[in-house]
């Protein structure tokens, strides 16, 4: 196998991500619009301060309470994050183990990138073609 592959190897930079106070119909529209299944959650600065999934919205959408609740409200806050210099077995066990579909990157509490599944099994291609 080529060098060990991290986090900041193959994470996408390009960031969706959500308020605490925007609205749950909001969070909805920016997931569809831009086709992910989860959004980080960051103030101003960008510091992670959750997420919420396409699952946390789903339990909403029918409630008629998701054009009053905003996303803070209802965000997982125990986030599950690698850091950019996590190797990708690491990686790989930690969205095994937590079935995660998306795993947020973060250093020093920043939101810095996202690694979802398909970046896994992309990498994990790219190694095989190399070998």
């Amino acid at each position: 196998m080529a060098r060990s592959r991290t986090a900041a190897d193959f994470m996408s930079t390009v960031l969706v991500t959500t308020t605490p106070d925007a609205r749950i119909t909001d969070a909805i529209a920016l997931i569809l619009r831009a086709n992910v299944s989860m959004l980080p959650v960051v103030d101003e600065t960008g510091t992670l301060l959750g997420i919420i999934t396409e699952y946390d919205m789903m339990n909403l959408a029918f409630s008629g309470e998701a054009e009053r609740t905003i996303v803070g409200e209802v965000m997982s806050r125990n986030v599950v994050t690698v850091s950019p210099e996590d190797g990708l077995e690491t990686i790989v066990n930690t969205c095994l183990t937590r079935r995660m579909h998306r795993l947020p990157v973060a250093k020093d509490g920043a939101l810095v990138g996202v690694i979802s599944r398909r970046d896994i099994l992309r990498e994990v291609l790219a190694i095989y073609r190399e070998g």
